[in-house]
């Protein structure tokens, strides 16, 4: 890009603005040359855990990406620098800086479907089954109108990067039933996003691969499936093993995805022991002994590997302390990581202790809880945006923090950041993303991914948990590449003020009184209102 193109920081976030917001109208997105370009950001706290540390303003610099240097500042406004077009400069004016947020298990292609004829219509119980029924309704639509999928997955990619989300692993379904159209679409939207946003490509196998009880190969699904590994576009496969017609088969599913995962060099995402039934056998196990009976996740030099994340498992809830610390033993150095999803888990499960004293239990992963007493990789996301499987909640990941103080009842200082942590650093980590491509902690330091999220009116780690502010600036890259602003009025009555007629009275007289004064002076004689009409409010 020519320096005569180039756009100041703030210019060039306010021509972003403008097209996104010109986007939303047209449901397009205009796209806009990212300068490369040095990044400093001025006049802002970070989430040191020395309380002293964390009053300071701080000034992060960042270059080719990375974060070059972090030095104390000196807390005055920004002053403009001779060459700024090769400076772009940020003055936070004491918010509140963290690692970018992270969406390490969302749908890219069933969401916001829920107002939909063809699902609400069809919504009775409102349970696993019915979700079930009604979702796999509406996907006959989806290969028919790939303008309406692009649309929607366009809708969440935007809003979550307003939220302060880089990077994200978007689950798209493949099947006899929509084919490759989400998977192309999904394309699409990665390569549209490919300068603001990370958009990793999970295909995922939401229906059974095998077609029947008695089958002992899998089917039509299985097959779209293994079709939509031959994209290089694609970074994970994952299955949910728990739709299967019975137990030999959902763990016949997790090995021919392990399997497949480890022939085509992917990352693995299992929806997995989505229940709370102590009848049911977890098969969190399974998926332990065929990972290591296949091996090979992690590179010879530690410096990749293959991830395997597993999502849900709400199940695990019902283990013991004893049965906490085997899984810890037996996951061992496999590079697994747990994903609770708060919203789908409390909304969906439980519902058979309705009549109970205590009503549904905590369904959901503890997160605070699992990653301080048995140090396990713990994340959590949002999974689904307005469909069956999860009505309510945003695109917002900080939105789980809040929820987690309170069902989790964790507000002490290590467990704020524990849950900050587990939708950026460990959330990245369920990605796959190699070590080098992580921060190092919540503060940043030399060498980081300059990827991060400024909070605006926030200045503590606990405010950005308890009561996170909407207003925020996404920066990728070491460039910003979004700003969410809010905009308000608060209608408020106020005393009324006496005033002297030598004030400015024409400014509050209707223009028939000047065109008739006698009408203005009967009215002052004579009325008191008409008299008040002459006071300033």
């Amino acid at each position: 890009m020519s320096s005569g193109n180039r756009l100041g920081s703030w210019q060039w976030i306010q021509k972003l603005w403008r097209t996104s917001t010109e986007g939303a109208e047209k449901d397009a997105t205009v796209q806009v040359d990212i300068p490369q370009s040095t990044l400093i950001i001025n006049n802002v706290r970070l989430a040191h855990v020395d309380n002293a540390l964390a009053e300071q303003l701080w000034t992060v610099e960042c270059k080719g990406g990375q974060v070059g240097q972090v030095s104390l500042s000196d807390g005055s406004d920004v002053v403009p620098l001779p060459d700024a077009h090769a400076c772009h400069q940020i003055d936070a004016k004491g918010s509140f800086l963290l690692p970018s947020l992270c969406h390490s298990h969302i749908h890219l292609d069933k969401c916001f479907i829920l107002d939909r004829s063809s699902i609400s219509d069809m919504l009775r119980s409102k349970d696993f089954t019915e979700a079930m029924k009604v979702t796999a309704r509406a996907k006959q639509e989806f290969r028919y109108d790939t303008d309406d999928l692009l649309r929607r997955g366009r809708r969440l990619i935007r809003e979550s990067i307003e939220c302060g989300v880089t990077s994200m692993r978007a689950h798209v379904e493949v099947d006899s039933i929509v084919g490759l159209s989400c998977l192309t679409t999904a394309v699409k939207l990665r390569n549209e996003f490919k300068t603001t946003c990370n958009v990793q490509i999970a295909v995922f196998a939401q229906e059974p691969l095998f077609d029947s009880p008695a089958d002992t190969t899998p089917g039509s699904n299985y097959c779209v499936l293994k079709q939509a590994l031959e994209d290089p576009e694609v970074e994970a496969i994952g299955s949910a093993p728990y739709v299967e017609p019975n137990a030999a088969q959902a763990k016949k599913n997790i090995t021919l995805i392990l399997e497949l995962a480890a022939r085509t060099g992917r990352h693995t995402d299992f929806h997995l022991d989505y229940n709370i039934d102590p009848d049911i056998e977890p098969l969190v196990w399974e998926v332990i002994r065929e990972a290591k009976r296949i091996g090979g996740w992690i590179s010879a030099d530690g410096e990749s590997y293959r991830g395997i994340t597993i999502g849900h498992a709400t199940r695990l809830q019902l283990f013991t302390p004893d049965q906490w610390q085997e899984l810890k033993e037996a996951i061992g150095e496999l590079p697994i990581t747990l994903v609770g999803l708060p919203n789908s888990d409390m909304y969906m499960q439980g519902r058979g202790d309705t009549d109970k004293p205590f009503g549904p239990p905590r369904s959901t992963l503890r997160v605070p809880y699992i990653a301080r007493k048995y140090d396990l990789q713990i994340a959590m996301s949002v999974n689904n945006i307005e469909n069956a499987f999860t009505p309510q909640g945003s695109v917002d990941p900080l939105a789980l923090c809040t929820l987690g103080v309170a069902l989790f009842q964790s507000a002490t200082p290590r467990d704020i950041r524990t849950l900050i942590r587990s939708v950026t650093l460990t959330s990245k980590r369920a990605l796959g993303m190699a070590p080098r491509d992580l921060p190092q902690d919540l503060c940043p330091q030399k060498g980081d991914p300059a990827d991060f999220v400024i909070m605006h009116e926030t200045q503590t780690i606990n405010q950005a948990v308890l009561n996170p502010s909407y207003d925020r600036t996404t920066i990728r890259g070491g460039v910003a590449v979004a700003r969410r602003l809010t905009k308000s009025w608060v209608a408020c009555s106020q005393p009324r003020a006496t005033v002297k007629l030598i004030l400015p009275w024409y400014r509050r007289v209707q223009w028939i009184y000047m065109l008739f004064p006698p009408l203005l002076l009967y009215r002052f004689l004579f009325s008191r209102s008409a008299r008040e009409s002459l006071c300033i409010t």
